[in-house]
């Protein structure tokens, strides 16, 4: 399934008329040749109408780049810039925007074009304006350093534009014990994001329609070719595959106008009983297919999740901040091997959520904590096995019983060092995750849920989360050594 939208910024150079248009024609040109050199032409897209120089020359290039089916704006200040008409130009464009700007080159007399000076009244006016707009750390640069400006943006972009379109279908209420994962709606709407909350009972009347279904015979053939040597549990998978068609069924039936989707779905305390199985295979082989579906009715963990898959354009999981690592296993494989101190380090885990992409190796098995209490029967369906070494971004969204957007991000890597453990577990270490743990994850009220995106993602999070409506205050981090928290006892 195609769940995460293909970006096109239209980029639009802009000129103030007291000064050379020239300069504005020129280095859109060379901005232009530089992006396709390195990154190719398939995201950008070259408003060839005007330099905007005027409200007229705005409104006509807004219908070109509607027209060439951009939905996301680069706003390019080839010398000082309109102010008026490059940040109305903003205002009137529906989709995620940047500016940039060029930087001077040899010709400092008939060739100079103070961008720089001009980046500060477009920043101001869009303030005035209340116009949400990216603008790079260090917005002004020569056409390569603008170009790696307008393809940082790109996911950025991506997600902001999925956000537009995104439903999430929920079933369910969160199991017993879990009000940590709270889910006020409220912020689901001011993102522009729809809900649709159902009954698990109207899902277990979705599934034994589907009993029979003459698609399970290959759904489950698939199945077992993914699992190979690790299908332990040959037997339900005729269930498995019956209730992945029940949900991606239930995709294409309720996304309504909405393009695209991702699910928080049930998985406990009576799934096991009723539908006679665990859902945590399914949920990792939709994720890896692009719908990314959280456990336990997550609705903030499945919102965190699209993003992620939108920012890293891959696949994603989601892990309980689990379980510290034992000082005997600190000590025999990583003291002295790697970089990190023990409370550095700890264990993400979940069930079997996680996709068999993304982990070294997997066991499609039962699920040992349910069936402390239950048959093992009913529990069976879950895929196990260490989640692949490598860097991981460590993240959430989240919003406050009071209705508070917050966010966290840290960026840090799996280890290749072997668990032990069961589940779809992971060693993961962060700097300063000891500190971060107690001044981010415990102060600020965060649930044991976080997101993964595989590689390090933060730049990009952190601007999705500003555009967003995230205060940046809100946005907490893994802070260095030296650098306190706020919270943080200056005398521990």
């Amino acid at each position: 399934m195609n769940n995460i939208p293909k970006v096109k910024i239209g980029i639009v150079a802009v000129s103030r008329d007291c000064f050379p248009e020239s300069l504005s024609v020129n280095r859109r040109k060379a901005l232009i040749e530089a992006y396709t050199k390195k990154y190719g032409a398939d995201d950008i897209y070259e408003c060839p109408i005007c330099i905007v120089e005027s409200e007229i020359h705005m409104v006509q290039a807004l219908e070109d780049i509607k027209k060439a089916g951009c939905n996301a704006l680069c706003v390019y200040l080839g010398n000082f810039g309109p102010e008026i008409a490059e940040t109305l130009l903003a205002k009137h464009f529906e989709g995620p925007k940047m500016f940039c700007a060029a930087a001077e080159e040899n010709d400092l007399v008939q060739g100079r074009g103070d961008a720089f000076c001009g980046m500060l009244n477009a920043s101001y006016n869009l303030q005035l304006r209340n116009v949400k707009a990216y603008i790079p750390e260090y917005p002004v640069g020569d056409a390569e350093d603008c170009a790696d400006m307008i393809h940082d943006f790109v996911p950025i972009a991506r997600a902001v534009v999925g956000l537009s379109d995104l439903k999430i279908i929920s079933f369910g209420p969160r199991p017993l014990n879990f009000l940590a994962c709270n889910a006020p709606i409220k912020q689901l709407y001011n993102l522009g994001v729809e809900i649709e909350e159902n009954s698990e009972l109207d899902l277990f009347e979705a599934f034994n329609k589907h009993a029979g279904d003459a698609r399970i015979a290959e759904v489950a053939a698939d199945m077992a070719k993914e699992l190979g040597e690790g299908n332990k549990k040959p037997e339900v998978l005729e269930k498995l595959a019956q209730y992945e068609l029940t949900l991606k069924d239930w995709v294409n039936e309720h996304k309504g106008y909405r393009k695209y989707v991702a699910i928080a779905g049930k998985c406990w305390p009576a799934f096991q009983t009723q539908f006679g199985f665990v859902p945590c295979y399914v949920n990792s082989r939709l994720t890896s297919q692009g719908i990314p579906v959280s456990c336990e009715v997550d609705i903030y963990g499945c919102l965190s999740e699209y993003i992620g898959t939108c920012v890293s354009d891959d696949i994603v999981t989601l892990l309980d901040i689990n379980n510290t690592v034992p000082k005997n296993l600190y000590k025999e494989d990583i003291d002295g091997k790697f970089d990190y101190c023990q409370n550095e380090t700890f264990m993400g885990f979940h069930c079997g959520n996680t996709s068999s992409k993304k982990l070294s190796f997997c066991e499609m098995k039962y699920q040992m904590i349910m069936a402390r209490n239950l048959p093992i029967e009913v529990t069976n369906g879950t895929l196990e096995g260490d989640i692949q070494p490598g860097q991981i971004t460590f993240y959430r969204l989240q919003s406050t019983a009071d209705n508070i957007l917050r966010a966290y991000i840290a960026e840090g890597e799996v280890l290749p060092v072997a668990t032990r453990s069961f589940g779809g577990i992971g060693i993961f270490a962060i700097p300063e995750m000891d500190r971060f743990y107690r001044h981010v994850l415990i102060q600020k009220g965060f649930p044991h849920h976080g997101a993964v995106a595989f590689g390090h993602h933060g730049k990009a999070l952190f601007e999705v989360f500003k555009l967003i409506g995230v205060c940046p205050c809100e946005i907490g981090y893994n802070q260095p050594a030296g650098v306190r928290y706020p919270t943080e006892n200056p005398w521990k």
